[in-house]
């Protein structure tokens, strides 16, 4: 199913008119430790799958539904026999509308969905196995505006997955009080913040002025409710920002650096290399050479 790998970095290609590749995968082969920077959806529908993400093991079962979204390195390890959708996804769509942000970084570093009823024959439209089951549909169909239909599946499945997500305690208990739902919306509008300005510097009063908390108490908040540091989501954000900006080969990664929001060329080195495992200058490399 890789059919680009450089090192660990795997370059999905896309067709011209499409941001989705679907596999409806029955090999008994194993992926060695990758990364893209494609969101993977995996959805196993005869015997499990293994898969480690970030050093975390995870083994969906026939209906349930893994996410591994972009930059994660991964490996599997496939059964003997077993059927699975597979989706690849360019989010680079998704990623221009903000709000749906938040829902990526809460399914880090991958999100394992239960399918709620592995014994009913029917699903359930509105479910997130019934959403990709219709987004198959409509890319493997000849409809008009089928690409539209496909990722407007797409995104109702993000904001249900993100959702349930957001209503779980911290990442992975469920709030019990109205107290909890509140804190998740104050830290979800201020991903939001970070996500529109990253690009500037972002001082922790400020952030923690926003969310109405001493910034002792917003630092331990936001981990608490997002899943992740402050520090290290305004990177990831300055991070993606900078790989938008890496596709332009006329642009120099310093002013990459700079546009993206990081302080110095050092500190942008060292976080992406921390990130993809490979510098700016080889991520440009590989990201041109794929899209030749």
């Amino acid at each position: 199913m890789i059919e680009q790998l450089d090192g660990i970095r795997e370059t999905v290609m896309f067709h011209a008119d499409s941001g989705i590749r679907l596999y409806h995968n029955s090999e008994s082969e194993d992926y060695p430790l990758h990364w893209h920077t494609a969101a993977e959806i995996i959805l196993p529908l005869h015997n499990g799958y293994t898969v480690r993400v970030s050093d975390v093991t995870y083994t969906p079962g026939p209906g349930d539904i893994l996410i591994i979204p972009p930059g994660e390195l991964h490996e599997i390890k496939a059964p003997e026999t077993g059927e699975r959708l597979i989706l690849q996804v360019d989010v680079g769509l998704l990623q221009r509308l903000q709000l749906l942000e938040p829902a990526l970084h809460l399914m880090r570093p991958a999100a394992l969905v239960s399918a709620a009823d592995k014994t009913s024959i029917e699903v359930d439209a509105t479910t997130p196995r019934g959403l990709l089951l219709q987004l198959q549909g409509e890319h493997l169909g000849d409809a008009p505006l089928r690409e539209a239909a496909a990722y407007g599946l797409l995104i109702q499945f993000f904001v249900r997955v993100g959702r349930d997500l957001a209503q779980q305690d911290g990442r992975r208990s469920a709030p019990r009080d109205s107290k909890r739902r509140r804190q998740i919306e104050i830290f979800l509008r201020v991903c939001r913040h970070i996500d529109e300005h990253c690009v500037r510097e972002l001082a922790i009063d400020e952030l923690a002025e926003l969310a109405g908390y001493s910034k002792f108490h917003f630092a331990r908040m936001f981990k608490s409710c997002i899943g992740v540091s402050c520090h290290d989501y305004v990177t990831r954000q300055r991070i993606l920002r900078a790989e938008q900006l890496l596709a332009d080969p006329l642009l120099p990664v310093t002013e990459v650096a700079m546009r993206a929001g990081f302080g110095s060329l050092a500190t942008f080195n060292r976080a992406f290399k921390h990130r993809h495992r490979c510098s700016p200058t080889q991520y440009r490399q590989l990201h041109v050479t794929g899209l030749r």
